[in-house]
């Protein structure tokens, strides 16, 4: 089955064609397979009435974390033929595969932080893209958050030859200067606070025949109820760099979570600042380079994502076409 495209990232974009974007990724016929698979009938209504009943379904059928981080997620027991389903949606609807950048030429580099091993993962990929793949006249900028690793977390740092990483910012800067070269930032600068989730923090590095890279760690838009997210992240960065209607951004994260965070991304940079947006995850291929191994991705892991990414798109859809 030809895999469902999400909903356009290129300059320019208008807002009806992300509309039917979204539209084209909720309706495909792999959702309407598992809310069958799982006791559901499809939602009645217009599209906000849609994407509000399948929130509310995946809120009950899919969240398997239920407000833990995702390594403390519930793993679901599932029969051979429903694993099946799940893993044939999720490759059809852009969780699986991984894609190369849609241009030679970017103005900049978005990476994504996350657990320890997608740290490391992502800014190895992200420094072969700079490389050999992809122009980027801008920066790199590598996004993350103060949140604490987990005794995990340290372990597989550790097992990479990476010690004294206390926070997800550190594991990402360890990664930077890893995969670029680098040994200490020319540009320093933050802010503690009495709480992580209100810390922030900016380090640039220059690498020698490569554009700037900026570790940036943000606060949080809730402190006290959460941590900073993907979007309080994006919001951060580009109140931090010169971003400019037309520029195109690239994005890199890991391919179980790009339907969401591009999503997430046309929200919170597309429609304000007028960028383009183009999301991939990182090449399985080549992690390797990274010195971590890739995890095992299961059928609960790839439902949980794929709730993610109809959350995404109902806040995305809400901005687009506000009541």
């Amino acid at each position: 089955m030809t895999e469902v495209a999400l909903p356009g990232g290129a300059a320019g974009t208008t807002d009806g064609q992300l509309a039917a974007g979204v539209r084209a990724w909720v309706e495909s016929s792999p959702l309407h397979a598992l809310v069958e698979r799982f006791g559901g009938d499809w939602p009645t209504g217009d599209l906000p009435a849609v994407l509000a009943a399948l929130d509310d379904f995946s809120a009950r059928h899919w969240d398997f974390r239920q407000g833990r981080e995702r390594p403390d997620a519930r793993e679901p027991a599932f029969d051979p033929a429903t694993a099946r389903l799940v893993l044939d949606a999720a490759a059809t609807l852009g969780l699986v595969r991984a894609a190369p950048p849609a241009l030679p030429r970017y103005a900049h580099l978005l990476v994504l932080g996350g657990l320890a091993h997608a740290c490391l993962r992502r800014t190895a990929y992200a420094a072969h893209l700079v490389r050999t793949v992809a122009e980027v006249s801008g920066e790199v900028a590598v996004l993350g958050s103060c949140r604490a690793l987990s005794p995990a977390e340290s372990r597989t740092l550790a097992g990479a030859g990476i010690p004294d990483c206390d926070t997800e910012v550190d594991a990402l800067d360890a990664g930077v200067r890893a995969a670029f070269g680098v040994s200490a930032p020319s540009e320093e600068t933050g802010e503690e606070a009495d709480h992580p989730h209100r810390a922030w923090s900016s380090r640039t590095y220059r690498p020698a025949g490569l554009p700037a890279v900026r570790v940036l760690a943000a606060p949080s838009s809730e402190p006290d109820r959460r941590r900073a997210h993907t979007a309080d992240t994006q919001r951060f960065w580009a109140e931090h760099v010169q971003l400019r209607t037309g520029d195109p951004v690239l994005m890199v994260t890991a391919p179980i979570y790009v339907p969401f965070q591009h999503c997430d991304a046309l929200r919170t940079l597309a429609v304000p600042y007028g960028c383009g947006i183009d999301t991939v995850g990182v090449d399985p291929a080549l992690t390797a380079m990274a010195g971590v191994p890739e995890p095992t991705l299961t059928p609960g892991r790839y439902l949980q994502e794929i709730r993610s990414a109809i959350r995404s798109m109902r806040n995305l859809h809400a901005v687009l076409t506000p009541s």
